[in-house]
């Protein structure tokens, strides 16, 4: 494979794309991205991996914590989504999966029914201090009300890992970290288990690849609104023998906070480009996701969130948007629903592929 894709830029294309078989997988702000795009789109997917990544508009568990409603939300993400002091003040799962259905029945995301028989992974580190596994545990009841089979989550809380997607790579930080890059090493390929997990039919990963990694241009997908939160640049592998016409899948791929491409570490306010840390892009090209769909033709999209302190936009941590700093009126956010600026953009970029 190349490293032209460093200075080329082209636009997403279009491939021959199985119907209703696409998947999404993230970490953190990415895995509950994860969920929001499942449900919105739950028709097009076929199942999911979620990494550290709690239920659906769980940052609306508790509209009292304070007077304006975006500190509100911003606060139940903090201590009742993420870092929850008991079981008992964790998510509700009962409560958000009403929450979920009263959203399907209102036409702002897809039927609950599609849910059955999608594929669900699910992980939690016994060593993550950032998103307790409590709240991972409650993602599994909410996807199990809204009738998804036991059978069909495979629900792992038993590795010693820290807040990271977890790889096999000798480089990568000791498992138990709580650091960025958020890509800590063990014995396995998490991807790997994901995938194997959503598809029942997949081959080993390649040992070379055989397909290219582009990058495109996001901002048509966004209109290039600052809102958006987005970077101006996204990345997609795609094998050769899909380059070639071979029938496709896609596999969605949502990096967390601090794990973008674009990510600069905000102090005070401004930019610390002097001092940040040079993550490049190793969530794109190392935790092995583009080895396994290489050799079963699976194009993976690696949508690219940005940050931004300051204005009317607080995001320094380039994460994507599960508490509603997109929405247009704090009051009523949208972050979560098909219309959803970040959701509409990524729907944008499966459906251009063909998925």
């Amino acid at each position: 494979m190349g490293n032209d894709y460093a200075s080329k830029i082209e636009q997403l294309g279009a491939y021959d794309i199985k119907k209703g078989e696409s998947s999404i997988s993230g970490l953190s702000s990415g895995a509950f991205m994860t969920v929001q795009l499942h449900l919105a789109h739950s028709s097009r997917f076929a199942g999911v991996g979620v990494i550290a990544g709690g239920p659906f508009r769980c940052a609306e568990s508790f509209r009292g914590a304070a007077p304006l409603a975006e500190d509100a939300y911003v606060q139940s993400a903090e201590y009742v989504c993420m870092s929850p002091l008991t079981s008992q003040t964790a998510p509700n799962a009962m409560r958000l999966a009403q929450l979920a259905h009263d959203t399907a029945e209102a036409g702002e995301i897809d039927a609950i029914s599609n849910l059955a028989g999608d594929k669900i992974y699910l992980f939690t580190g016994t060593r993550d201090t950032v998103v307790y596994s409590d709240v991972v545990r409650c993602t599994r009841r909410f996807y199990e009300l809204l009738g998804v089979a036991p059978a069909d989550i495979a629900f792992d809380d038993t590795v010693p890992a820290g807040h990271s997607i977890v790889t096999d790579n000798p480089e990568d930080s000791l498992l138990d970290t709580n650091q960025p890059p958020y890509i800590n090493r063990s014995t396995f390929m998490q991807s790997h288990r994901i995938l194997n997990h959503i598809y029942d039919d997949l081959q080993p990963p390649s040992e070379r690849l055989s397909g290219r990694l582009l990058r495109f241009d996001q901002t048509e997908f966004f209109g290039n609104e600052a809102r958006a939160s987005m970077s101006d640049f996204g990345y997609a592998y795609v094998p050769h023998a899909v380059e070639k016409g071979a029938p496709a899948r896609v596999h969605i791929v949502l990096h967390g906070c601090k794990q973008g491409y674009g990510y600069v570490n905000y102090v005070f306010g401004r930019a610390d480009v002097t001092n940040q840390a040079p993550y490049g892009n190793r969530y794109i090209t190392t935790t092995g996701y583009n080895e396994i769909a290489d050799s079963n033709n699976i194009i993976v999209l690696y949508p690219q969130a940005t940050g931004s302190d300051g204005g009317g936009l607080q995001n320094p941590d380039g994460c994507w948007d599960w508490w509603g700093y997109t929405s247009p009126d704090p009051e009523q956010p949208d972050y979560y629903s098909r219309d959803a600026i970040q959701i509409r953009a990524l729907h944008g970029m499966l459906s251009r592929l063909g998925g």
